[in-house]
């Protein structure tokens, strides 16, 4: 489950897509393609500069219009292909797609309020969360591991696939993965591979990873 070959040294860089109009909205996006605006232009151009600096083997993304674009300017500092797969797009809801945060819990309250007590429930009719973690994390796992030892995959997402993805790849149970804070547009959370699988090291970044120096490297 943790994508592990014994400690090989990878890296995945799992990096949430830039700002939308819905984003400022706070209207459900889920599967919705919606475009990034001209700022989420400009967070993925500042971000693919400094994620370039990690020399990345290799860019997998969402095939979603969002995802595309701010991978796209990560391939045009590196000089890499992008390879997209419909299994990291963003979780399926149903009735709440392009409802606003209002709306939804005016609308479906209770079902909203399951859904943050860390019960499995199926957002507008949509799809469990564990569902969505069953399609992306399948994914990245086999990207990963076709990168050579010490290699960098960069994984361009959305929030809430990104949050069930490393919750599957850290072995957490699904009813802890809320724990995980949500990611701003344009940040990144980073795991590395230790000898007992992977590891969280970065978690909403939005600059380059330090050495961790102390007691607990």
């Amino acid at each position: 489950m943790n994508g592990s070959q014994g400690g090989r040294g990878r890296r995945i860089v799992l990096w949430r897509h830039g700002q939308t109009s819905w984003n400022l909205e706070r209207r459900f996006q889920g599967t919705t393609d919606i475009e990034l605006t001209e700022t989420g232009v400009v967070q993925a151009r500042r971000s693919a500069r400094l994620l370039a600096a990690l020399k990345p083997h290799a860019i997998l993304a969402s095939d979603l219009s969002r995802a595309k674009a701010t991978a796209a300017e990560l391939a045009t500092v590196t000089g890499l292909e992008v390879n997209h797969d419909a299994g990291l797009r963003e979780s399926f809801a149903g009735q709440w797609q392009g409802l606003t945060h209002e709306e939804i819990t005016a609308r479906f309250g209770e079902q909203y309020a399951a859904w943050k007590r860390g019960e499995p429930v199926r957002r507008g009719g949509g799809e469990l969360e564990t569902e969505v973690a069953d399609r992306a994390a399948p994914v990245v796992t086999e990207a990963a591991d076709k990168l050579p030892d010490g290699g960098t995959l960069v994984v361009v997402s959305h929030g809430g696939t990104i949050r069930t993805t490393i919750g599957r790849l850290l072995g957490l149970d699904p009813n802890s993965w809320e724990a995980l804070g949500g990611l701003s547009n344009c940040c990144w959370s980073v795991l590395g591979e230790g000898s007992r699988g992977w590891r969280l090291l970065e978690h909403n970044a939005g600059s380059l990873p330090e050495p961790v120096l102390g007691d607990d490297d």
